[in-house]
């Protein structure tokens, strides 16, 4: 089978499924494992983060606004070297166009070929989402039955993770800033991963499916969130995060760690924040973990579980964060 990857979520899931061998094109965003990076990408995108250049935060954020506006991708295709290699499978993800290429674009792609691969657009919403996806991308390269062993041991992680925090009680204010000029907070399975880390994230909660009763507890699977959202800095402000973590979208940690350094530098309010004050900052490469859904989501709630509960011997030793302080 030849399969064309073009969601890092989906490079992440077939190698964790062992076929790895059978991927033949990625996305540009395909970076995990490093072994993928001599496959050929597809993709390119259009907008670059570099505040020296005057492409900081705000500038990338104004770029994708206008070009949403205009109906514009943020993305291209390579169509001629996709029709060479000859896909049996495409994944890729019907969730974000901010993201990744979307889906109607990869749809125009396939068409144009010879024999019209099948796709398979991942579009999840919530951590049981993503190990669904599991399940769905090993049927669909033939699979399933290892597919059903990785999700098992996903799954026992994220208990043993769990077991170090009380779900019935609601725990300190975690702020979570997906991007920062404009602040942009946490949404869909991140929102979750707080949760289910003893924590509260009170800007874009987790609230209970109807019909299913408080849903606290073993029943936390059915406390669900909404999309990330834009919020103001007073808002945000008032609501006192005693831990913030910041994992701006499509940054690397280090300029994640710059960005962090300016809105010290620039910002009184940040300086503000009680957990800026009190050191209780951690800077992560949000690209990598928390805004990729992927097997490593628990990677990320082992993280979140041992900073913020004083057990850390459960952060994977390379999980890429860093402690940040003033």
């Amino acid at each position: 089978m030849r399969i064309v990857s073009l969601i890092p979520s989906g490079t992440e899931i077939i190698a964790l499924l062992g076929a790895e061998s059978m991927i033949v094109g990625r996305s540009h965003e395909c970076d995990f494992p490093n072994s993928v990076l001599s496959i050929p990408a597809l993709t390119a995108q259009s907008t670059h983060f570099d505040p020296e250049s005057g492409n900081g935060a705000k500038a990338i954020d104004q770029q994708v606004a206008e070009s949403v506006k205009s109906g514009e991708s943020l993305y291209q295709i390579d169509t001629q070297q996709l029709m060479a290699l000859e896909p049996d499978v495409i994944i890729t993800q019907d969730l974000c166009s901010v993201c990744s290429i979307d889906l109607n674009a990869v749809r125009k792609a396939a068409e144009s070929l010879p024999k019209p691969p099948a796709i398979l657009a991942l579009n999840p919403k919530t951590v049981e989402d993503i190990l669904d996806d599991i399940y769905r991308v090993g049927e669909a390269i033939g699979l399933g039955e290892r597919a059903m062993h990785e999700v098992v041991k996903l799954r026992q992680r994220m208990d043993r993770a769990e077991e170090h925090i009380n779900p019935y009680d609601d725990g300190p204010v975690c702020g979570f800033m997906e991007w920062t000029d404009p602040i942009y907070v946490a949404g869909h399975w991140t929102v979750q991963l707080i949760g289910r880390a003893g924590a509260r994230h009170p800007l874009n909660e987790v609230v209970a499916k109807p019909g299913s009763g408080a849903a606290v507890g073993p029943q936390q699977a059915e406390r669900i969130a909404g999309h990330s959202i834009a919020v103001p800095t007073e808002l945000f402000c008032a609501t006192k995060p005693a831990y913030l973590v910041i994992a701006p979208c499509g940054l690397s940690l280090e300029q994640a760690i710059a960005e962090t350094d300016r809105l010290y530098a620039d910002e009184p309010w940040f300086r503000g924040l009680p957990a800026v004050i009190n050191g209780q900052v951690a800077v992560v490469d949000g690209n990598q973990m928390f805004n990729r859904p992927g097997p490593r989501v628990v990677d990320a709630l082992e993280f979140l579980v041992g900073w913020m509960n004083k057990c850390e011997h459960l952060i994977p030793a390379d999980f890429p964060w860093v402690r940040w302080k003033a």
